[in-house]
């Protein structure tokens, strides 16, 4: 909006800078404990999922015992069958015994860990119980997971789907004060970019984490079960991953939250340079444009590259230690099977259970990537929920008369920045049916007067009251229910021309959206478009000329019905033949309405009520056209500075510039191309 002085914040377009990327991140406890706490309306659900995965996890690690089981009874039916020859009757010990004195020791050592009935054979009818219950056993498990999985994605789309209604409802309690102090595409990002990451993030590593850690104390029960001295060697474990998860994370955090930093300086770029597509190739600036996005997506490979290498060493980290942990079990194992202190079925489960124990060690390091990013989206995403609101609406709320029109100033102070004063003292009274046009240089204030009307910033001190109320004792949106605003830049949304001019009473009528279409001019081009009202715009409304736009607004402002009505620079940037229309069509629109006009064009405010000439946040002269001009101050200057040819010499009475006399000058708003009045 036109008017607005020493706004904070970057400058907006194609080559507004991109300012810093977000502040210090929290630390990765705190973010983690945040996050695990927006997940605490499904506590119920985790515990069920905690349960589901103690007996996913209880079936799977008693599931290599079983097979070792197995394996022991095929060893069984082997050596069985091998001693086939020996006398009926012979007993296992009695067979030790004999290889013994016959000086085969390390056999009869061997086969002390058998369990076996010499000459019996294979006990097939046991072997297919024992795998018929392990796969009973391993289908359970399966089963188990899948509901485990399948309540985990419910519970963890659901907190995104929270979190998505938090920041929505976050960005609408946020002050105007911080939208001009974030780059739009900075914005987005968190909104979006991380939120997604964040949620995919969660659901792939709260399931596997927890059936990572079950599986860890499952497994390391069931070695010291099977042999208390390969536990302690397959524990050595544990420190390693620590020391290696710890080493690599420190770095990789601090890789992750610059990565999804860079991200969101490279999309407000995008964003910046999308938006601003024609002025770059007016300029000539497509190749800084390219180099900054270059520098800029440098930045992010970067960083990405560095965060997904450094926490990519984790895995391959873990492994080696699994490996040699492997290698030590089989030395020891075989050692302890040769002086028959363990059978060749607890070796074989053991084996299992050491590569069940080392892959979830290694899945929890390798995840430690995936928990880094999603941590470091989260921050940001906290970031934004934690940012300064609105000062919130009193309750209870006072509330003015349905009629009340009646604005007054009250001694005003206002500054964006607090050793920067902007208005001072302001007093000014706007009458009910009135219409109030602030006029002056740029930077003088005038936007943010009608800023301060709406409440889009709180003033610092004084009164804004309507009928007598204080603005800040109503609600924003009774305020702001009351007042409409046609604005420079124009805003439509992707949908029909019906649609947005509903946009302002969406309980409007077909009879109303028309009749606010007929008294705004867009009747007279509409049915001219294939499709009539129904007639699709995309978000920029590009099938429309700029004052077709225009009209659009006003339409939609005509719709609302304001009691108060805000027109800033709503004529600058159209010709002068659909300037006519729109200003027959405002003039209409501040029929009984106490209306604020910021106008750059003065000849578009001369039949105004009551004219504010503002310079540096003072208002340094008010009155009528005819009074400005007579007192030969600032409105005279500004008048003189657009219509030199109006004016004979300096020291001659101003003559006004009547409708047809300057080509560059535009009708009254509340006269025809004849002079006539269209009221």
């Amino acid at each position: 909006m036109s008017g607005t002085t020493q706004r904070p914040g970057p400058a907006r377009g194609p080559f507004a800078g991109m300012g810093a990327p977000a502040a210090k991140a929290q630390n990765f406890g705190p973010s983690a404990r945040r996050l695990l706490g927006r997940l605490r309306p499904d506590a119920a659900l985790l515990s069920l999922v905690l349960l589901f995965g103690v007996f996913s996890v209880t079936l799977s690690v008693i599931g290599p015992k079983l097979l070792g089981t197995a394996t022991n009874i095929v060893v069984a039916g082997f050596v069985s069958a091998r001693f086939a020859d020996v006398p009926a009757g012979t007993t296992k010990q009695q067979l030790i015994d004999q290889l013994t004195s016959s000086g085969q020791q390390q056999a009869a050592d061997m086969l002390r860990s058998v369990d076996f009935v010499p000459g019996a054979g294979m006990d097939f009818g046991a072997l297919a119980r024992v795998l018929a219950f392990v796969l009973l056993i391993y289908v359970a498990a399966s089963i188990l997971a899948w509901l485990q999985a399948r309540i985990l994605t419910g519970v963890v789309q659901r907190a995104m789907h929270r979190l998505r209604l938090d920041v929505e409802d976050k960005v609408q309690r946020l002050p105007l004060r911080y939208f001009d102090t974030v780059q739009r595409g900075e914005l987005l990002s968190r909104v979006t970019n991380d939120v997604d990451n964040l949620g995919q993030s969660l659901q792939q590593t709260l399931s596997q984490v927890v059936v990572s850690l079950l599986t860890v104390i499952g497994v390391l029960v069931m070695m010291f079960v099977i042999s208390p001295l390969l536990a302690v060697i397959a524990l050595v474990t544990i420190p390693l991953t620590i020391v290696i998860t710890v080493l690599v994370a420190r770095r990789s955090q601090k890789l992750f939250i610059a990565q999804w930093a860079a991200t969101g300086v490279l999309n407000a770029r995008v964003e910046e340079t999308f938006s601003g597509h024609s002025v770059v190739k007016v300029f000539g600036h497509q190749r800084e444009v390219e180099a900054d996005f270059l520098r800029e997506n440098e930045a992010v490979y970067s960083a990405s590259f560095g965060a997904q290498f450094v926490s990519g060493v984790i895995m391959p980290a873990m492994m080696f230690v699994g490996n040699l942990v492997y290698v030590a079990i089989a030395v020891v194992g075989g050692l302890q099977v040769a002086n028959g202190l363990l059978s060749l079925g607890d070796v074989q489960a053991f084996i299992q259970y050491s590569r069940q124990f080392t892959q979830p060690l290694s899945q929890l390091g390798s995840m430690a990537n995936l928990l880094q990013s999603g941590v470091a989206s989260a921050e940001r995403v906290f970031e934004l929920l934690d940012e300064s609101e609105e000062t919130p609406d009193p309750d209870p709320a006072e509330t003015a008369p349905p009629q009340a029109s009646r604005l007054r100033f009250e001694d005003v102070s206002f500054r964006y920045a607090p050793d920067k004063p902007l208005i001072d003292g302001l007093d000014l009274v706007a009458e009910p049916g009135s219409t109030v046009a602030i006029v002056g240089p740029t930077g003088a204030g005038k936007t943010t007067l009608v800023n301060l009307i709406m409440r889009f910033y709180d003033i610092d001190s004084g009164r804004i009251t309507l009928d007598g109320v204080d603005t800040r004792a109503m609600t924003r949106a009774d305020l702001r229910a009351r007042t409409g605003m046609v604005l420079q830049d124009t805003w439509l949304f992707a949908g029909t021309i019906r649609e947005n001019i509903a946009y302002g009473n969406p309980e409007a009528s077909e009879e109303d959206i028309v009749r606010a279409a007929t008294a705004a001019y867009v009747d007279r081009f509409v049915h001219a478009l294939p499709d009539g009202y129904d007639t699709l715009l995309d978000d920029e409304a590009t099938n429309l000329s700029v004052g077709e736009r225009q009209l659009v607004t006003i339409a939609r402002a005509f719709l609302a019905e304001p009691r108060i009505l805000i027109l800033d620079e709503a004529t600058s940037s159209v010709d002068t033949r659909t300037e006519l229309l729109i200003q027959r069509a405002m003039s209409r629109l501040r029929a009984d309405r106490t209306a604020f006009v910021i106008a750059h064009r003065l000849s578009t405010i001369r039949d105004a009520d009551l004219i504010l000439v503002m310079e540096e946040g003072h208002i340094v002269e008010q009155g009528t056209h005819d009074q400005l001009l007579a007192a030969k101050g600032a409105y005279w200057n500004l008048y003189n500075a657009q219509f030199e040819g109006a004016i004979e010499d300096e020291g001659a009475p101003p003559v006004p510039v009547r409708a047809g006399a300057v080509p560059v000058a535009a009708p009254s708003a509340a006269t025809d191309e004849g002079g006539q009045s269209v009221d």
